[in-house]
């Protein structure tokens, strides 16, 4: 492996509004190696969709990426490609698996179709040669008689089903690199344990790179190699899948993981982490998860914390002063 095939350097994709300046993504770093799966972890509104739609450059107005942001892929600046060049990457370089595919698949055109034109329209092919590649792909993510699928409608499918034909069109033009957010969460846990195996699998054999998003930490200690937790727009710890989830360093993953349900033979009280994600039209000054963290003192909520610590970088303030970790905190409250 020569180096990373994806770096997104101090990301930062802002929303213009009337109501004043939404930062819902607000300086993210991270690089992403050949093969590699990475699994972006945290709550509702941390901006982990945003990111990953900030890398395809499909964040519409009032939203855009300010002009430090960097996504490198390869040797390509994504920030800087026209949108002609960035529709020959989306699809083809970079492909996306959305979290509803009742809501990213076209409801009057056919799977096929779909899968086919996406093919033609980066590959150059002629319209037989598109519909072949459509039906082996069907074929590839599992789906029984692909050849008869391919003039289904997406509502002929299950759910089950439709999130197989957006794996098969998000791969149809073997990307380097899968963006996959919350792929399985609209599915029983069945379907589920089967969508990731079939991710597992194809990444394997076509030896792509994968972001995987989700807010399931049992999914991503399932499938990732490595783990960023996000947390109001930013990055708060990352590291080995290993490391974060059995060493956590920063306060909030350490919530994270304790309001993870277990199976016990006595079931405990599900913990839960105090308050919710601000707004971002108003991130808290100084540590952002400060109002939250039962660990918190003067510092947290003046100064802002950088990543610290080299093995496994967390924005904590207890990185330099440990002696200031509670009991209260350590015991979850």
């Amino acid at each position: 492996m020569s180096g990373p095939i994806l770096q997104v350097e101090n990301l930062r994709t802002y929303f213009h509004t009337a109501d004043g300046l939404v930062r819902a993504v607000d300086g993210v770093s991270f690089n992403l190696g050949r093969g590699e799966t990475l699994g972006i972890v945290g709550e509702s509104g941390c901006g982990k969709s945003i990111t990953c739609l900030s890398i395809l450059r499909l964040v519409d107005p009032p939203g855009r990426i300010e002009p430090d942001s960097t996504i490198r892929l390869g040797d390509r600046e994504l920030t800087r490609l026209s949108e002609a060049a960035m529709r020959e990457v989306r699809g083809n370089a970079i492909s996306m698996i959305f979290q509803e595919p009742m809501t990213s698949l076209n409801p009057v055109w056919t799977i096929g179709g779909q899968i086919a034109e996406a093919v033609r329209l980066h590959r150059g092919v002629g319209r037989a040669e598109g519909r072949e590649r459509a039906a082996e792909m069907l074929g590839l993510v599992g789906l029984a008689n692909p050849q008869r699928r391919l003039d289904d409608y997406p509502h002929e499918l299950s759910g089950g089903m439709r999130q197989r034909a957006m794996i098969a069109m998000a791969l149809a033009c073997d990307p380097d690199v899968l963006l996959a957010d919350e792929p399985t969460t609209a599915l029983d846990v069945t379907i589920q344990a089967e969508i990731l195996d079939l991710l597992c699998e194809l990444q394997e054999r076509l030896g792509m790179a994968m972001i995987f998003v989700s807010h399931d930490l049992g999914v991503v200690a399932q499938i990732a190699d490595r783990v960023i937790v996000m947390y109001a727009g930013q990055v708060l710890e990352e590291g080995a899948t290993e490391g974060i989830f059995s060493r956590p360093r920063h306060p909030y993953t350490e919530g994270l993981l304790r309001s993870t349900p277990k199976l016990t033979a006595k079931l405990p009280r599900l913990a839960t982490i105090a308050g919710s994600v601000p707004s971002p039209k108003r991130w808290p000054a100084g540590c952002r998860f400060h109002p939250r963290c039962p660990h918190a003192w003067d510092r947290c909520r003046e100064d802002v914390p950088p990543l610290l610590a080299v093995d496994q970088p967390s924005r904590c303030w207890l990185e330099e002063e440990p002696q200031r970790r509670t009991r209260r905190g350590e015991a979850g409250g």
